[in-house]
């Protein structure tokens, strides 16, 4: 059966990493009855690692970026969970949190990376609701984590 999602993440040049296993006491994600709650998910791919605080050693614009890997990371672990892309009905939630410096006030922008592309992605099951907030520091020094819940077939 094709993918069509995933055939749309190809179509614009993107693609989903390997499932990035967890990188401490937790697990992926949990499921629900038809919600998936993804844990927090990190700017790494590979070698590709978003690093440091927004803005002073990472720009908005790297940060941003690395808001669109963690999506292709947490879309990898969705279709592990589910086998399709295409069995997501809704993305519901989408909380993001910016390793950022105390005068930065800009986490939306920073947030909109991810946000843009789960729309990008899924059209009208890509809207959902969101937190952007700053964080004093994050796990490994990444510029931004982001954790998603959501409804599958």
């Amino acid at each position: 059966m094709q993918d069509n999602t995933l055939a749309k993440i190809e179509s614009l040049g993107l693609r989903l990493p390997e499932v990035p296993q967890p990188v401490a006491a937790y697990v992926n994600y949990v499921r629900s009855g038809n919600l998936l709650f993804l844990s927090g998910g990190l700017p790494i791919d590979g070698e590709t690692k978003i690093l440091g605080k927004v803005p002073s050693a990472c720009s908005v614009e790297d940060a941003a970026e690395g808001a669109r890997i963690i999506i292709l990371n947490r879309l990898a672990v969705i279709k592990e969970a589910i086998g399709s892309l295409d069995n997501v009905k809704q993305i519901v939630s989408l909380n993001g949190f910016v390793n950022s410096d105390p005068d930065f006030y800009g986490h939306p922008v920073v947030v909109n990376g991810a946000s843009e592309l789960l729309v990008e992605i899924f059209g009208e099951r890509g809207k959902h609701s969101r937190t952007a907030l700053g964080a004093a520091a994050l796990p490994l020094n990444v510029s931004v984590e982001i954790n998603l819940v959501v409804e599958v077939a």
